[in-house]
C-alpha cells in the first residue's frame, strides 16, 4: 500500500497518518511504502520525513513491514536521505533511477550501487518512466536484481510487466492499478496500488481471489472496482486518493502545493464511484466465506 501524507492547515496531520495506519492494518495489507510518489516524498522537508516515518512505525507496532521511498536527480541526495531514515525500523527502501536526467544504463547501474552501498537494507527498484523521464529495460532490471541488496521491482511500465511477471528470478510487483488484475492472474506477486486506499478490504479480497484461483469472481469484483480505480488517476495523484478518503471522513483532502486539491467535479465522480461499491459488512463476509 503506498500511502498517502495526510496534512492539515499546511502542516503534517499525525492523527490522520495513525488512523490510516490503523485503517489498514484492520484491512489485511501485506505492508506500507511511506513518502514515496503517493505520499507527497519530494514535498516533504527532512524533519518532515523523520516524524512521519516515526509516526506510522508506532501506529503499526511492529504488526506491518514499512518501506520509505527516497529519490532525486542527484544520487548524493539519495543517500542523504537513507542515511536520515536508517535509524528507523524500516523493512527497505523503494528507489526510482535519477529523474530529469536521464542517464545510461551504466550511470543507472551506479545510481543503484551507490544507494545500495550507503545502507545495509533492502532496495526496491521503481520503473516509472512517465515521471522520472528514465524507462528501465527488462534487461537492465534483470541485472539490477542480480545484485544482493536490490529484491524486486515496482514496475509501472505495462510492457514490462508482461516481460517480467513469469520470469522465475524476479520478484514483480505492479504499480499501475488498471493492469493489476491482469498481473495478478499472469502469477504476479502483488500490487502497490494507490487506489487500494479507498477500500483496501476489497483489494485484499481480490488479490485473495486471485491466488487462489477463483478467476470469475476476482474479475467480478475487479469490475466494480475499476470505475474507481479509473477515477484515482483523473487529476494527478494524490488529490483524487485524499478526496475520496475525505468524503470517507478519515483525513483533510489537502495537498501540499504545488499539487491542487480534486476539483468539485472530480469529488462529486468519486462520491458516486464510492456509493455503488459493496459495503463494508457485506464485503467483510463475502471475504470470510472465499
Amino acid at each position: 500500500m503506498p500511502m498517502v501524507t495526510p496534512m492539515r492547515a499546511g502542516s503534517l496531520d499525525l492523527p490522520g497518518a495513525a488512523r490510516l495506519a490503523e485503517r489498514y492494518l484492520e484491512a489485511g495489507v501485506n505492508g506500507l511504502i511511506i513518502l514515496g510518489t503517493t505520499g507527497e516524498g519530494s514535498l516533504l522537508s527532512t524533519h518532515e520525513r523523520q516524524v512521519f516515518t516515526a509516526a506510522v512505525l508506532e501506529a503499526v507496532h511492529g504488526e506491518l513491514p514499512v518501506m520509505a521511498g527516497v529519490g532525486a536527480v542527484d544520487t548524493r541526495a539519495v543517500c542523504a536521505q537513507v542515511a536520515e531514515l536508517d535509524a528507523f525500523d524500516l523493512v527497505g527502501y523503494l528507489v526510482p533511477p535519477p529523474c530529469y536526467l536521464r542517464p545510461s544504463d551504466e550511470g543507472i547501474v551506479w545510481h543503484f550501487n551507490e544507494v545500495a552501498r550507503a545502507t545495509e537494507r533492502p532496495l526496491m527498484l521503481y520503473n516509472v518512466p512517465k515521471r522520472t523521464g528514465c524507462a528501465m529495460s527488462p534487461a537492465l532490471i534483470r541485472s539490477l536484481l542480480a545484485h544482493p541488496q536490490i529484491s524486486a521491482v515496482k514496475e509501472c511500465d505495462a510492457g514490462n510487466l508482461r516481460a517480467l511477471v513469469n520470469d522465475p528470478h524476479v520478484t514483480v510487483l505492479c504499480g499501475e492499478d488498471a493492469a493489476l488484475l491482469d498481473h495478478l492472474l499472469a502469477g504476479g506477486a502483488g500490487v502497490i496500488a494507490a487506489s487500494s486506499h479507498i477500500r483496501p478490504d476489497l483489494f485484499v479480497r481480490l488479490l485473495h481471489l486471485a491466488q487462489t484461483g477463483r478467476l470469475r469472481a476476482a474479475r467480478a469484483l475487479f469490475a466494480k472496482l475499476a470505475p474507481l480505480i479509473s477515477l484515482m488517476f483523473a487529476e494527478p495523484n494524490p488529490a483524487p486518493v485524499k478526496a475520496a478518503l475525505a468524503l470517507s471522513g478519515v483525513i483533510s483532502p489537502e495537498t501540499r502545493l504545488p499539487l491542487q486539491p480534486a476539483s468539485p467535479a472530480l469529488v462529486q465522480r468519486l462520491e458516486e464511484a464510492m456509493a455503488l461499491l459493496p459495503p463494508l459488512s457485506a464485503a467483510r463476509d463475502e471475504h470470510l466465506a472465499a
